[in-house]
């Protein structure tokens, strides 16, 4: 949170990279390549993030006009697309974007304002404590989906 003196709200922006593999096509039809895939995850994620609200963040831009980039993924032995979408968003506190940066697709955060931050102990004790939880429930959803394999 920001000096209680001051109750400006945080604007950051955010960039994720969504990631695309290519699908086997079927005898005569072809599959897709991965930068379609990686295009079509992006433009759904898109339409979440300006549709769904979320409590104490507001979304205010979403650029998915980033180029999309390839690179070797040299555990699966191909080459994997990845769509970035940049955004900026408007929190009332750094608990409210962890889910944010907690995330699989995270690659980059720049905060736009305010240009100082400054943190109590108790605000810090907080920041730490969502960490935690968000990990947990991540944990958690890994195990699920893990055991039901």
């Amino acid at each position: 949170m920001i000096e209680k003196t001051n109750h400006q709200k945080l604007r950051l922006k955010i960039r994720f990279d969504y990631r695309g593999e290519g699908k086997a096509g079927r005898v005569f039809w072809r599959g897709k390549e991965g930068e379609q895939v990686a295009e079509e995850i992006r433009e759904q994620k898109a339409i979440l993030l300006r549709n769904i609200p979320i409590q104490g963040v507001r979304i205010l831009e979403v650029d998915t006009n980033g180029e999309i980039y390839t690179i070797r993924d040299d555990g699966l032995g191909r080459d994997v697309a990845y769509a970035p979408i940049e955004f900026i968003v408007e929190a009332d506190t750094i608990e409210d974007i962890l889910p944010f940066l907690l995330r699989d697709e995270f690659r980059k955060i720049e905060v736009l304002h305010p240009s100082e931050l400054t943190l109590d102990r108790h605000e810090v004790e907080r920041i730490i404590y969502k960490m935690n939880e968000e990990l947990r429930n991540y944990r958690f959803y890994l195990e699920k989906r893990l055991a039901s394999k």
